[in-house]
């Protein structure tokens, strides 16, 4: 076992991850120049270990076998190791994990894959138990070796695949087709062919939230009315908040269950995850006023804001699934331990959340909901008013005792995209619900993004290091500023967004194939240059710039961002209709785009409570801009308050409609 006589180079790295393999006898080195130079020298076959510090695999494959010093020597007498943080480079990331799934193998992390001293793959997988592990080294040492030619040719083989362009991996036409009704609803049905209508979600287990995918039919029923996506959508955030994978106690949201049922989660809470997730329950609570919605959005911002906020405004990226060195120690209960806080409520709090002497998971239980509230009220012969307070107690309580456990360890990285992934969350939520001090938190965020992160009208994905950011921090970014100014009309963070989005066209965009790059120009150059085209747990990175584009065009009138944002989407519109699951993203801006786009401006003294009335409707396929009075912009050309009242109006492609000054005229004129 790891002793701490043993030091590697990991030592000196910043990285929570890295840091964790530090004394490991194996000697790891970071990802660098020196490195891989040194496979060539040495004319070793590279191992590269990718992970993160909150993957509970990560931690299982580094006690059974990088602790141990048989296996260490195997590894480092025939290998340069090479540790990546999957968060800290995630283009190293893209690549090798395209490498595995070409090899046919199923990708996730710990992720290992052997290169030949040139960095091209040729074997790789996940987590190896201890026994195949060892006899892989073995293997690929011994091929290595004694068949180097093939693992050449096989290495050659995956890079060339690793460098098709996305337009001939999948036909990709660069054409205008703008997206038909009936092709809309095409994909709604084949969404609707994979949705879990017993425990909602798509049917399959593992389950991920993937807030992209319920984005989509929010924006599909706002567009079509159509009430089995509104159903199915509703269902299903009610199914997740229910659900084991939220945290009833502290709130925030686990990855994912490893159930069907949302049940037991893989216990690691990622910001990236939750920021979605209070976008998504925003709109939810937009659509519906669930007062369960509402819960959820205040339960996880004051988990964000008790557990994962740096003082400087910036949110960390994640807790561990692990404590004590257990995977959900923190956060499962015995039932004596709920007896003694629920006193003589034990019934209705285990009733309610499904606990048993038994448990629900290993001995132990993963808090749920299972029951409705109104049979549980009547069963105990409880008002609303009563029930409620009785939760709320028992919930206070839980988190209190909690906290006198032993935590999971914090991954305190402040990653850009991820930030901006949380700052449109928040200012989502605050659109919902107008509580301030959600306001507050994204002031705050907002603010140390913008001071803290750009630099000359450049991104850096850390504060605290001169690495500019990725295709998808620069558009999360984008994004967060754009909902940001819409929610505060604070024109600076508008001007921020142009801004970065002239940096992601200088050193991103690839003009033969009308996408964007996932790293810059000025990036270290690897095998490949790849652009990330799928939405999965985080929509792509394209996806979200197409929507930039759009919206950011829209708001500056500037015609050339809109048509390339639109190309964008037409050019994967065969993909759209028969894959909606992983390219939810883009469709719902091909939806925004299905109808007619408004441009609302508002004028006057009280522009920022008009605002924040229209704000609080879910109308996805508009934009809106707000002042007390006329602002240097082309949107506020010609448009002044009328009679001295704060007026509205609404513009479709710069023809606007009469103005009126209540926005319940203007919501009028929208439909």
């Amino acid at each position: 076992m790891s002793e701490e006589k043993y030091i590697n180079a990991l030592i000196h790295s910043t990285s929570p991850y890295l840091l964790q393999h530090a004394h490991n006898p194996v000697s790891w080195q970071e990802w660098s120049p020196e490195a891989l130079e040194r496979a060539k020298k040495e004319d070793k076959p590279i191992i590269v270990s990718i992970g993160y510090s909150s993957c509970h695999w990560c931690h299982v494959m580094e006690k059974e076998s990088f602790e141990d010093t048989a296996v260490a020597r195997l590894m480092n007498e025939n290998f340069i190791n090479i540790k990546v943080d999957r968060e800290e480079r995630p283009d190293v990331d893209q690549i090798y994990m395209d490498a595995v799934q070409a090899m046919g193998l199923n990708g996730g992390w710990p992720l290992n894959v052997f290169l030949t001293p040139d960095q091209k793959p040729f074997y790789g997988g996940t987590y190896f138990p201890k026994p195949g592990w060892t006899n892989l080294l073995t293997n690929v040492a011994d091929a290595f070796e004694n068949n180097r030619e093939k693992i050449d040719q096989s290495a050659e083989g995956f890079t060339e695949r690793l460098r098709l362009k996305e337009s001939e991996k999948y036909k990709l036409e660069g054409d205008d087709h703008k997206l038909s009704n009936s092709e809309m609803n095409l994909a709604f049905a084949n969404l609707g062919q994979k949705f879990d209508r017993i425990d909602g979600g798509v049917d399959k287990a593992p389950k991920f939230p993937m807030p992209s995918v319920w984005q989509f039919l929010a924006t599909y029923y706002h567009q079509n009315e159509k009430e089995s996506a509104l159903k199915h959508l509703v269902f299903t955030l009610e199914k997740i908040a229910d659900g084991g994978i939220y945290d009833h106690v502290g709130g925030g949201f686990a990855r994912y269950s490893t159930d069907a049922e949302w049940h037991v989660p893989h216990f690691e809470k990622m910001l990236y995850d939750n920021g979605q997730l209070l976008t998504l329950y925003a709109i939810g609570y937009k659509l519906t006023q669930n007062k369960k919605f509402k819960e959820v959005i205040l339960e996880t911002v004051e988990w964000l804001e008790r557990e994962m906020l740096d003082q400087s405004g910036g949110f960390y990226s994640a807790l561990d699934a692990d404590s004590e060195g257990e995977e959900g120690k923190f956060y499962v209960w015995s039932e004596a331990e709920i007896k003694e806080l629920a006193g003589e409520d034990l019934h209705l709090i285990a009733d309610y959340y499904d606990v048993s002497s038994a448990g629900n998971w290993e001995g132990k239980n993963v808090l749920r909901i299972v029951k409705e509230e109104e049979k549980l009220m009547k069963k105990f012969d409880l008002t609303e008013e009563a029930f409620s307070k009785k939760i709320k107690s028992f919930k206070t309580k839980a988190l209190e005792k909690r906290n006198d456990r032993i935590r999971p360890g914090l991954d305190n990285k402040i990653i850009a995209g991820w930030n901006g992934l949380t700052l449109s969350g928040l200012s989502e939520s605050y659109q919902a619900i107008n509580d301030d001090s959600i306001l507050t938190l994204a002031k705050q965020n907002a603010s140390f993004i913008k001071d803290q992160l750009i630099k000359n009208g450049q991104l850096n994905r850390f504060p605290d290091k001169e690495l500019e950011g990725f295709l998808e921090d620069y558009a999360a970014v984008i994004q967060g500023f754009i909902k940001y100014y819409e929610t505060t009309f604070d024109w600076e963070y508008l001007e921020q967004a142009k801004v970065l989005l002239r940096r992601t066209d200088e050193a991103f965009y690839d003009e033969t194939e009308n996408l964007y790059f996932f790293t810059s120009d000025a990036s270290e150059s690897l095998i490949a240059r790849k652009k990330e085209l799928f939405d999965n747990v985080i929509p792509s990175s394209n996806s979200l710039m197409a929507w930039n584009l759009v919206h950011l065009g829209t708001h500056f009138y500037d015609e050339e961002l809109i048509n390339k944002g639109k190309s964008m989407i037409a050019q994967v519109s065969d993909l759209l209709v028969q894959e909606p699951e992983y390219m939810s993203n883009w469709a719902a801006t091909a939806l925004e785009l299905s109808n007619s786009f408004a441009e609302v401006v508002i004028v006057g003294e009280d522009f920022e409570a008009y605002g924040k009335q229209l704000n609080r409707q879910f109308i996805p396929n508009k934009i809106v801009t707000g002042a007390r009075e006329e602002r240097a912009s082309p949107l506020f050309e010609y448009k002044s308050a009328i009679d001295e009242k704060t007026t509205i109006y609404v513009c479709y492609d710069k023809s606007c409609k009469r103005p009126v000054h209540t926005i319940e005229e203007a919501i009028e004129q929208m439909e």
